[in-house]
C-alpha cells in the first residue's frame, strides 16, 4: 500500500510522468490523500481505478465513464448538468404553449428533448451523433431559415418582447439557454492543444439555438395553429 500525497504528485506533473486532463491510474490498494484530491482536481484528471471490482466513490467526484471518476466541476459533468437543464426547461415549456394553446409547439418541443436525450446518450457512451432531421429541416436548412426569415416566413429579424407573449418568451428562454449550454460543450470538447472533439454535437447544439429562433418566427407568423381558449 502507498500514500499519495500532491508532493508526489507535483513531481511526477514536473517530469510529465502525468499530464494534465488525462487519466490517473489509481491501484485499488494506494491512498490518495485530501491534498492529492485536489491536485488532480486542479489539473482535470480522471481517477482510474486498477485491478478493482469496487471503489468508493469520494462525495466530490463522480464517473465520467466506465471506472472513470472525475471531480464534479469537471468541464463534461458541467456539460451534462447544462443538458440537463436544458430538458427540464423544455418541459416547462411546453406546460407554457399547452396552456396558450399551441399543440404543435409542444409536439415540436417532444421531439427536441428526444434529441437531446440522444446528445447525452451519444457523450456518455462516446458514441457518434447521428444525422438527424428536426421538424423535417437538416443542419443546412435550419442554417438557412434561421439566417433568411423574411423568404420563409414573411417576418424581418426581430428582438423578443414581452408584447410577443408566453410562448416566444419561453421559446426564447430555451434559445439563450441552449447558446449557453453551447459554450460549455466547447469548454468541455477543447483540449490543451486547443483542438475542438466532438465537433458533432457543437455543431448540433449550434442548429438547436437556431431551430429555437425559427419557432419564435412561426409563432409570431401564424404558422401553428392555435386553439381556441
Amino acid at each position: 500500500m502507498s500514500v499519495i500525497t500532491r508532493d508526489i504528485l507535483y513531481q511526477l506533473f514536473r517530469k510529465g510522468e502525468i499530464k494534465e486532463n488525462s487519466p490517473f491510474h489509481l491501484h485499488k490498494s494506494d491512498i490518495l490523500t485530501p491534498s492529492a484530491r485536489e491536485f488532480l482536481a486542479s489539473k482535470q484528471m480522471t481517477i482510474v481505478p486498477e485491478n478493482s471490482v469496487q471503489t468508493e466513490k469520494p462525495e466530490e467526484y463522480t464517473h465520467l465513464h466506465d471506472g472513470a471518476l472525475v471531480p464534479k466541476n469537471h468541464p463534461r459533468i458541467i456539460l451534462r448538468g447544462k443538458l440537463d437543464r436544458l430538458e427540464s426547461e423544455i418541459i416547462f415549456a411546453q406546460i407554457i404553449a399547452k396552456k396558450d394553446g399551441f399543440p404543435g409547439v409542444v409536439s415540436d418541443l417532444e421531439e427536441i428533448i428526444k434529441f437531446i436525450r440522444l446528445i447525452i446518450r451519444c457523450e456518455v457512451k462516446d458514441e457518434p451523433l447521428p444525422e438527424i432531421n428536426l421538424q423535417g429541416l437538416s443542419k443546412a436548412d435550419l442554417r438557412e431559415h434561421s439566417h433568411h426569415l423574411y423568404k420563409n416566413y414573411g417576418i424581418h429579424h426581430f428582438l423578443p418582447s414581452v408584447n410577443h407573449g408566453e410562448t416566444v418568451v419561453a421559446l426564447n428562454r430555451l434559445r439563450t439557454l441552449t447558446r449557453e449550454t453551447e459554450i460549455s460543450a466547447f469548454t468541455a470538447f477543447e483540449t490543451p492543444s486547443k483542438h475542438l472533439e466532438r465537433y458533432d454535437i457543437l455543431t448540433a447544439l449550434n442548429r438547436l439555438s437556431s431551430l429555437f429562433f425559427i419557432m419564435m418566427a412561426k409563432v409570431l407568423t401564424n404558422r401553428y395553429e392555435r386553439e381556441k381558449q
